[in-house]
């Protein structure tokens, strides 16, 4: 129990309703999403409502401030059914569709869909009062803080945190008509979806991010010898994704479960060791599964054929919440746990225990030469349950990162979530410069040769001697994409496997690049350089182009001219089936450098 966290609760939390806000606002100005009508200029209209809200608190990691409301008028006459018009962009306004899902793939961003529908994602909040305002109804208010002091409620789902109706709660009559201003995004969500799932979701990402601000994590930067260095940088991140709105969802986890397994409220956990029987066991590990705590107590009783063999030593969850690192070192160990986080259900597909170590030894070979070292992942196993491995009963083990005497290591997202390690880049150019040579060019060179890497900011950690960037490390084998074609041209051989890895789409591979390099990497980047050294976007833009155009492989061109796409995370949450990629298509600004 956390009592002391109420009060601190209740300050943040309109700074994480507004930061959620501003990560749905860059989804009104970005995305194709469903009944929009109209786009421009500050202005979304749906069928029946049209919104208005600062067109620079859209922009993609601008960094919102607690009071960002939208005004919503109602009545405005227009009917959805029509070609979305964006105002603001030229060329077709909707984003296409990305091949492959998820869920067959090898990794992460994958969820369980059982009968082809959507993973259950907990309760409905119960409906709020609102005072006054044109969008009609009377309903019974409550208070919906999320019980952190014990007592009744504390092993509520959290996310009722305040989706309201007035100056407390989020919803403002405008004294002036034609509109009502709102602050609080999951409002928003039941104003232009009704009955959306998302709505729940945007509630638990907003109690979620004001608890995590509310606890506080020490920010520190990791000393070279420390062998928890990582994981203590990788837990002071309490923002979570830069631009999902589920940030920080934990759809199925209680208020409880997130202040004992979150990574922001800095546990030290153990794992369960379950044995298996020989005969029900798929992969490559030793029969027995590493489960998570919170997976462990909810499937024990489904299988007592699991024998309890004890647990593992200390270990501290990394970003991730599944992903774990022993206490003074060691193997990294990805679990499976049934949590809905920002979009996926993280489990471990059978996929993913099949490709990760073949594809690490093929990674090995296509990352010689370059300043990239691909974290391994050496051994991964699966219960098999009437003959077909659990993706909710698997595991995998990963390489820790090997550091010389004098390094350190840091994911490469931390740099625009910390204001202390953005404190250290003496001069912006310089250091993008090396970021560019270190990961961008690289990235290029491995794509030429076969495989597009995920390098998001997760995924992506730079090893840093004196606070400057020596070398990259990159983990996380489930989101990259295997060119055959690619691999036969640079001689190597292709391995067998599963899943949406294997693609010769040029679009595909240049697609999984950028998005996750440009779009995502490379953008936060520079709007943080911008932020906190007041850099010249422009050029720091330029700076990158520099280090692609140098590069002189075919798929240059393209990810300088191109659009850069960025996942439409709202729009996929809003979707029927909501592991497709959606792609929202944005200006490139290295094209005014080629």
């Amino acid at each position: 129990m956390r009592p002391e966290l109420l009060e601190r609760y209740d300050s943040e939390l309109p700074g994480a309703r507004a930061a959620v806000m501003g990560r749905l606002l860059g989804a009104l100005d970005r995305e194709a999403l469903p009944g929009l009508v109209l786009r421009g200029g500050g202005q979304v209209s749906f069928q029946g409502v049209t919104v208005r809200y600062p067109p620079e608190a859209a922009a993609a990691f601008a960094v919102a401030q607690p009071g960002l409301s939208v005004t919503v008028r109602a009545g405005n006459g227009l009917r959805a059914g029509g070609p979305i018009v964006d105002e603001t962009r030229n060329g077709a306004p909707d984003a296409p569709r990305g091949g492959g899902r998820h869920a067959h793939g090898s990794g992460e961003s994958e969820s369980e869909r059982p009968g082809g529908g959507r993973h259950s994602r907990g309760r409905r909040p119960a409906p709020r009062t609102r005072r006054g305002g044109a969008l009609g109804g009377t309903q019974q208010e409550e208070d919906t803080r999320p019980n952190v002091a014990g007592g009744r409620g504390w092993d509520s789902e959290p996310g009722r945190h305040g989706t309201g109706w007035d100056d407390d709660y989020g919803y403002l009559e405008d004294p002036e008509p034609p509109g009502a201003f709102v602050t609080d995004p999951a409002t928003l969500i039941r104003i232009l979806w009704p009955g959306s799932d998302l709505a729940t979701e945007i509630d638990n990402s907003v109690a979620n991010m004001a608890l995590a601000r509310a606890a506080n994590p020490v920010q520190r930067l990791p000393q070279a010898g420390d062998p928890d260095g990582l994981a203590r940088a990788e837990q002071s991140i309490t923002d979570g994704h830069p631009l999902h709105p589920c940030a920080r969802t934990r759809g199925g986890m209680s208020v409880a479960d997130v202040l004992a397994y979150a990574p922001e409220h800095s546990p030290v956990i153990r794992l369960r060791r379950l044995r298996v029987p020989a005969d029900r066991w798929y992969g490559t590990a030793e029969p027995v599964l590493l489960a998570h705590p919170w997976q462990a107590d909810r499937i024990r009783d489904r299988y007592p054929w699991l024998t309890d063999d004890g647990e593992t030593a200390p270990v501290r969850p990394l970003m991730s919440l599944r992903t774990v690192v022993p206490v003074g070192g060691g193997p990294h160990a990805k679990t499976a746990v049934d949590v809905q986080m920002t979009s996926a259900v993280r489990t471990v597909s059978p996929a993913a225990v099949h490709n990760g170590p073949v594809l690490s030894k093929l990674l090995r070979h296509v990352t010689s030469g370059l300043p990239i070292d691909v974290l391994a992942e050496t051994a991964a196993g699966a219960v098999l349950v009437d003959g077909v491995p659990q993706r909710h009963l698997a595991y995998l083990t990963r390489e820790a990162p090997r550091l010389a005497e004098g390094e350190t290591v840091v994911p490469i997202a931390l740099y625009g979530a910390s204001p202390l390690l953005m404190s250290t880049v003496p001069d912006p150019y310089a250091f993008l410069t090396l970021i560019g040579s270190l990961l961008f060019a690289p990235l290029l060179s491995v794509l030429e040769r076969g495989v597009a890497l995920e390098a998001h900011g997760q995924n992506t950690l730079v090893v840093l001697r004196d606070h400057r960037p020596t070398r990259i490390l990159y983990r996380d084998l489930g989101g990259v994409r295997v060119s055959a074609r690619r691999l036969t041209a640079a001689g190597l051989d292709t391995p067998p496997l599963h899943g949406d890895l294997p693609s010769d789409d040029p679009q595909v591979l240049r697609t999984k690049l950028s998005a996750a390099a440009l779009g995502t990497v490379a953008a936060e980047l520079i709007a943080a350089l911008t932020r906190h050294h007041g850099a010249d976007p422009a050029r720091l833009w330029g700076i990158v182009a520099t280090a692609i155009r140098e590069t002189g492989t075919a798929d240059a061109p393209h990810l300088l001219r191109d659009p850069l796409p960025v996942k439409a995370t709202t729009a996929m949450r809003l979707a029927a089936d909501p592991l497709d990629d959606i792609w929202a298509l944005l200006d490139n600004p290295m094209a005014a450098h080629v």
